[in-house]
């Protein structure tokens, strides 16, 4: 990225070397990152025409899997996370040291695939919302987004953007907003949250995929990996498997970063739930295929107020998603070609680097002038990333668990039995995606 040693060096709370920086106590925000980001773009503008779709379809009846999925989706983040602060790689760099080529070329090329197909549904999205609320061209929207996330990823210094992005998790809280400017039954809510109903029919079933799908994505791991990798170099420390000392204040700052972002995302994810039951179901409208589709059908049910805070959380999220949906096609890539990589490094460092970042989100924009229906899209993309999920999981379980890799911080036996339980969970979903 474009930025000096200097303002390199001057990262937020003083260097390392500092003795009062050392001796200050971060307080929660200052210890959340990564995790945080990474749960936030976990609720991108497809995954709230998910979310949209299930409290419209089935209102409460299965607002319990955002409770049933937070488990599972923490504890895979927390590996990915665990595998790039003790190795001081990405996943991709890890498969390329210990497992066979062909492997590590089919998962960045699915992953790629999958990014691009999303960033396209993201950015078209984010266009769809603005030209709701301010009128104009939709498309001239989707461009100027695409611009300004690549040009905000390769221009604006690493510890400034990633403030940035920290900040901009919190444009969530607008469908947080949203759900209590109407009138929720939470009596209702609440009992569909914590009382699972399980109806075996298909339509059930591929919801229940399609929520599980959403809230664990194979880009999700890529980049919070790279983060842990890039915030070892924002604050010059060494990772874990050589500075095994730091570990435990290290782990412990992972594991609160994780819970907290993927807490954030459910949270979320359960009121956006709760807004279109109370609203769209209750009115009688069960089939929502976009974000646009599911504003529009607020604004006569709940009025011009929340059809916007909807619409413009929308423009918020995406902004947020787009660049964590291109930055981890980019680290993936950059890996696998053992090119200079990441987002603190200058644009005339990392040439590669940025020239994937930026492809892989102008295919985005490509796909918004193509002819490729838009719900389609995402289902291909959705297929995609549940191909991927599962083998990807089991071979991220390996990584955690190998010695020459993570030396002494293997994964403890709790943490191992969690995420191949989420592994296992995700692999009977992918199978319902084929077979339902």
């Amino acid at each position: 990225m474009s930025v000096s040693n200097d303002r390199r060096r001057r990262t937020p709370g003083g260097p390392p070397d500092d003795p009062a920086a050392s001796q200050h106590r971060p307080g929660l925000w200052q210890k959340l990152g990564p995790g945080l980001v990474t749960g936030a773009a976990d609720d991108d503008p497809s995954g709230i025409a998910t979310y949209s779709q299930i409290g419209a379809q089935f209102g409460y009846g299965l607002a319990w899997t955002m409770l049933f999925s937070f488990p599972l989706m923490a504890v895979i983040q927390e590996i990915s996370a665990r595998i790039g602060s003790v190795s001081g790689h990405g996943i991709a760099h890890n498969l390329r040291r210990h497992y066979s080529p062909w492997l590590l070329r089919a998962v960045v090329l699915l992953l790629l695939i999958a990014n691009v197909i999303n960033l396209g549904a993201d950015l078209g999205a984010m266009g769809a919302a603005v030209a709701l609320v301010f009128g104009g061209p939709q498309q001239i929207y989707t461009v100027a987004f695409g611009a300004v996330c690549i040009l905000l990823e390769t221009f604006v210094s690493y510890a400034r953007y990633a403030g940035l992005l920290k900040w901009t998790t919190l444009s969530l809280f607008a469908y947080v907003a949203v759900a209590f400017s109407i009138n929720v039954p939470w009596a209702a809510a609440l009992h569909g949250t914590l009382v699972p109903q399980i109806t075996f029919d298909s339509t059930h079933a591929m919801a229940v995929v399609a929520a599980l799908g959403t809230t664990i994505s194979p880009y999700l791991f890529f980049w919070q990996a790279g983060q842990e990798v890039e915030e070892q170099r924002r604050r010059h420390v060494k990772p874990l498997c050589v500075a095994p000392r730091a570990a435990g204040a290290e782990l412990a700052r992972i594991r609160i970063d994780t819970l907290v972002g993927m807490g954030v995302s459910n949270l979320v994810a359960l009121f956006i739930i709760f807004a279109t039951a109370a609203t769209l179901n209750a009115g009688g409208i069960t089939t929502i295929s976009t974000t646009s589709q599911a504003a529009d059908a607020l604004r006569p049910i709940a009025g011009d107020f929340t059809f916007a805070l909807f619409a413009l959380g929308i423009v918020g999220t995406g902004m947020l998603a787009v660049p964590v949906l291109a930055g981890s096609a980019a680290y993936a890539v950059s890996e696998m070609f053992r090119w200079v990589q990441g987002l603190d490094r200058r644009a005339s460092e990392a040439r590669a680097f940025y020239a994937t970042l930026a492809l892989a989100t102008l295919g985005g924009v490509a796909i918004n002038f193509a002819a490729l229906d838009e719900v389609k899209a995402l289902y291909w993309s959705a297929i995609i990333n549940g191909v991927l999920a599962a083998p990807l999981m089991a071979v991220m379980m390996l990584i955690a668990s190998n010695a020459r890799v993570m030396g002494r911080f293997t994964l403890p036996r709790p943490m191992a039995i969690l995420g191949w339980l989420a592994t296992l969970v995700m692999a009977a979903a992918t199978i319902g995606l084929f077979v339902l």
